[in-house]
């Protein structure tokens, strides 16, 4: 990863280690970002690890000589993020609720993964060559691209419920809600049939940091003390860093021409 990659890093690492900062405080989960079952035992122990993990990961991601080995614990714990949402998918596919879940932890593991494929360090013979190097970050982008079909088809099928997170200060918040979501899914048709892939990341990683900014910082302000505002907007941070991830990973068209390869 060279040096320009670096900032995405950073703000990637410091969105896990927040997300962490916030499951020590709470001693739970991220809500129903990370549906664990509350029948599950020992489950507070099991949200203590993850926030660990998460701070820990975070934090050996900001260096050199620890970050092979963040990216190693961060990538297997967000793939089982991931598998967290799937059952409530299988219960109820109609319901694109589900599938906004799937696609928004899609996008954080997306991240991770570009990650992952960059800095793992794996020797050339590991049984996990296909995620690292150029083919897993090529992967990771797809996986990214899929991923942003459902977040942006949610803001179609659920246009009063996102018109209501719309600023009010902002006219015709209707209209925002569906060109936002428009705009989210040709971010992932851009990336996926490489239509100016470097451009539509970009543009859906500013779209995901502007939502950050603009409805849960001003969340936060309004209610400090609120959990669930402080989860969303940490939530929000660290799925735009994975955006940003992904899109620091895409080769300009220059760079491309110059090297023959994305």
């Amino acid at each position: 990863m060279d040096h320009t990659q670096q900032p995405t890093r950073i703000l990637f690492a410091t969105g896990m280690i927040a997300l962490g900062i916030l499951g020590l405080a709470f001693g739970d989960f991220a809500l129903q970002w990370q549906p664990v079952p509350a029948w599950l035992p020992l489950r507070g122990a099991f949200a203590y690890a993850s926030a660990i993990i998460m701070l820990a990961g975070g934090i050996g991601l900001l260096f050199k000589r620890t970050a092979a080995m963040s990216v190693r614990i961060l990538f297997p714990y967000l793939i089982l993020w991931l598998l967290l949402k799937v059952p409530a998918v299988v219960v109820a596919p109609q319901m694109e609720a589900t599938w906004l879940g799937l696609g928004e932890i899609a996008v954080l593991l997306a991240g991770g993964w570009v990650l992952f494929a960059r800095l793992a360090d794996l020797p050339e013979d590991t049984a996990l060559e296909f995620a690292v190097g150029p083919s897993g970050t090529r992967t990771a982008r797809y996986l990214f691209a899929i991923a942003l079909l459902p977040i942006g088809l949610a803001h179609l099928v659920y246009p009063t419920e996102t018109a209501a997170l719309v600023p009010a200060w902002l006219p015709a918040r209707t209209g925002w809600a569906y060109l936002t979501g428009a705009g989210q899914m040709a971010a992932g048709l851009g990336v996926l049939f490489s239509i100016l892939p470097r451009l539509a990341a970009a543009a859906e990683a500013t779209m995901l940091t502007l939502f950050g900014l603009l409805v849960w910082v001003p969340a936060v302000v309004a209610k400090p003390t609120d959990r669930f505002s402080w989860t969303a907007l940490l939530i929000t941070w660290a799925i735009a860093a994975a955006a940003w991830v992904v899109a620091g990973s895409i080769a300009s068209p220059a760079h491309q021409s110059s090297t023959g390869r994305a």
